[in-house]
């Protein structure tokens, strides 16, 4: 007994006076512990609370360890723009030593680090959407299709209320299924519903403590530990399956006439041989996982955030509907060109994504060099957090940083205007691939549905409750929406 006090005691005196060394001019921030660095000092489950409280006392670039891993969160629009627009390249890298990038193999194109081959595969891809006609007619086309599933759907529930959740993401992972594979899937079809599954799950460890503590102390990694080998499992299952849809896209595709994306890249493929370039069919299978998951939940966490506000603002969403009403008079359905003449709308769907505030975190950042940053200076290879809630609620930015408000997108005219601190897809060289498909996407969707539908707070749920779940993508807690058709506008 006295020598197990003994090994005790001489553990807590090694934490409380050895020091994990800073580099020189680092940024401030709180002591770290051996081992641990600074886990033990956040909330595991939510950390976002933390953040802010670190920056209240640190400023607005400080300092965290992530077991022995120096770490720089940044935190304002100021700083934010300093780093990621007016020194891109030096904090345009991706740290390669994390779990989502091991379960991902480093693949696709959001997790891969800085380089020729991050390069090639995103110009390849911002090429790809928009010769698929992303802002275009076809892809209005995909999305009003997709909508009339949910049409469809919500028909059947008129005068009751339901869990709007799985609705709204198989829409989204529909929509982005079209560009990824040239065709929907029927919502109970079992190889669909085995995709989301596995992605879903993978979300859940990703967003979860274990991810923390894989990320942090290296030296749990090797132990079999049930959330560690489920994650790894369930990303060979899905590049399995990936791989399946791009054999069956071998036997049937045209060489030089694409239907999709996976057409795309083989013909890339095709045309570069063996030209040395980072184009391969096994990173095709990650980039299949990559683009589906960046355009599937951010998008209908935004849909569930957007419709718990609208069902508990019911005058936000009736001055919606009539603006809707108005514009769209004598049309079937409407165009991603009608936003320009809808600017309460337009304000509302923005103020949906600041509040909404879908990727709080940003995907983590990593410097390709020594830098320097507001006076601080940050070796290469620090992990960058950008933390994106900092801004879309930050003092000065908005005229009610803290409120559901549309106003916040409205000039003095009444007329829609978007303040340079609306960056919910980021901003800078790793900017979200994906923006200009959500944004089409959450117009239509919203804009649709109040045209047809009105959504109201059922009666027996009590008091809304706003708290996110937090994880790599926040979502809103379960709840129901209660359906009521609509008159036929006049």
């Amino acid at each position: 007994m006295l020598g197990l006090i003994l090994v005790w005691t001489c553990i807590f005196i090694l934490f409380l006076f050895i020091r994990i060394p800073r580099p020189k001019n680092f940024p401030p921030g709180p002591r770290p512990v051996p081992i641990f660095g600074n886990l033990l000092q956040l909330n595991l489950d939510n950390p976002l609370k933390d953040f802010e409280r670190l920056a209240n006392r640190y400023g607005k670039v400080y300092s965290l360890y992530m077991g022995s891993k120096p770490t720089v969160v940044l935190n304002g629009f100021e700083v934010m723009k300093e780093a990621l627009v007016n020194k891109a390249v030096e904090f345009a890298g991706r740290s390669q030593d994390l779990m989502i990038n091991h379960v991902m193999e480093g693949g696709g194109v959001i997790l891969s680090d800085y380089g020729p081959g991050w390069k090639e595969h995103r110009r390849f891809a911002l090429m790809t959407l928009r010769n698929f006609g992303l802002g275009k007619q076809t892809m209005e086309e995909r999305i009003l299709g997709e909508i009339s599933h949910i049409v469809d759907q919500l028909n059947k529930v008129v005068g009751t209320s339901s869990d709007p959740k799985t609705m709204f993401h198989n829409a989204a992972s529909n929509i982005i299924c079209m560009v990824l594979f040239g065709s929907r899937f029927d919502y109970d079809d079992a190889f669909f519903k085995r995709f989301i599954d596995i992605i879903t799950e993978n979300l859940k460890i990703a967003n979860g403590p274990w991810a923390m503590i894989y990320d942090a102390l290296p030296m749990v990694r090797s132990l079999p530990l049930k959330a560690f080998k489920k994650a790894f499992t369930n990303a060979a299952t899905a590049r399995q399956m990936s791989l399946k849809l791009i054999n069956e896209h071998k036997k049937t595709r045209v060489p030089g006439e694409p239907r999709d994306f996976i057409d795309c890249y083989l013909d890339e493929l095709d045309k570069r041989g063996n030209d040395g370039s980072s184009f391969a069919e096994d990173r095709l299978k990650l980039y299949i996982l990559d683009l589906h998951f960046a355009g599937t939940d951010t998008t209908s966490n935004t849909l569930l955030t957007g419709f718990l506000y609208l069902m508990n603002h019911p005058e936000v969403q009736a001055r919606c509907q009539r603006e809707i009403d108005e514009v769209l008079e004598g049309k079937d359905q409407a165009s991603f060109d009608d936003r320009h003449n809808m600017p309460y709308t337009q304000a509302v769907i923005h103020e949906i994504q600041r509040v909404a505030n879908t990727v709080p975190l940003s995907v983590f950042h990593c410097t390709t060099k020594d830098t320097e940053l507001m006076g601080y200076n940050i070796p290469k290879g620090t992990i960058v957090i950008p933390n994106l809630t900092s801004v879309l609620n930050e003092e000065g930015q908005w005229k009610f940083p803290h409120e559901f408000n549309p106003v916040n997108f409205l000039n003095d005219e009444g007329q829609f205007e978007k303040p340079e601190a609306f960056i919910p897809f980021s901003t800078g060289t790793r900017v979200c691939l994906g923006e200009g498909l959500a944004r089409m996407e959450l117009f239509l969707v919203i804009v649709t549905l109040l045209r047809r539908f009105q959504f109201v707070w059922p009666e027996d749920a009590g008091e809304p409750d706003y708290t996110p779940v937090y994880g790599i993508t926040i979502t809103p807690k379960p709840y129901r929406m209660h359906i009521r058709l609509r008159e036929p506008a006049k």
